[in-house]
């Protein structure tokens, strides 16, 4: 799919995306000369069956995977000529990921992991402190702070990967099957959170989910089929 509107001015972009693997004797293409963009503020969902590529595709996107073809722009910089040292800054310094699983870790607080990501870049423990709780309130999460990942329930897990994500002010928030964990009435609330804070914030946001009534309140919703994207 080529999208009229990559140009520069987008936060994240990819041209001519593509990633295949071997397995065993057959040549299987994942994702086939994907032409994408996201603009500043912009939400938008990616729907498709389980095993389209959809991780894959954001996995790409956010330089966790390398492609096979094709090339992935963040805020500008050319993901392919970083190393690995440079990968990790620009991920810390530009993108938020959120995934089914929170991958937060259960010895730290609620607090200490929202820390984590401003205080593996540098800075003053009271300053980036501070960051977090106003984020974790945000969240609906100050009570929380103190509380290991044993005391809080799923929802509250997710709303605090969401405040780990977005302290570092992020270009763009990947999403993973972020509600995909919880039940109905949660993953509503915790898909709200994700809303609210990509208007207030003007982060991007894209995320990629099973839930077409998740996705319809999306900015654009694209589809991933046979390795393409496709608009819907």
């Amino acid at each position: 799919m080529t999208n009229p509107l990559l140009n520069a001015t987008a936060v994240l972009n990819c041209q001519r995306l593509s990633k295949s693997h071997i397995d065993g004797k057959i040549h299987v293409d994942v994702l086939k000369n994907i032409d994408f963009a996201i603009h500043k503020g912009e939400k938008i969902a990616i729907v498709g069956a389980s095993g389209s590529g959809k991780s894959t595709l954001l996995h790409l996107l956010g330089g966790l995977d390398s492609p096979t073809h094709g090339k992935v722009h963040v805020g500008g910089t050319d993901l392919s000529r970083l190393n690995e040292a440079e990968l990790s800054r620009l991920r810390n310094r530009t993108l938020g990921f959120v995934y089914q699983f929170h991958h937060l870790l259960p010895e730290f607080t609620v607090l200490e992991n929202v820390c984590l990501p401003l205080l593996i870049r540098g800075g003053h423990l009271a300053d980036i402190q501070e960051q977090a709780i106003a984020l974790l309130e945000k969240v609906g999460l100050k009570k929380r702070i103190s509380h290991k990942l044993s005391e809080i329930s799923g929802g509250e897990r997710q709303r605090t990967a969401i405040a780990r994500a977005l302290i570092t002010k992020p270009l763009c928030i990947l999403a993973d099957e972020p509600t995909g964990n919880l039940d109905h009435h949660t993953a509503k609330q915790v898909f709200e959170t994700i809303l609210e804070l990509n208007h207030e914030l003007q982060t991007s946001l894209l995320i990629a989910t099973h839930d077409r009534n998740l996705a319809d309140q999306m900015d654009r919703v694209l589809t991933l089929q046979d390795g393409q994207l496709h608009v819907l």
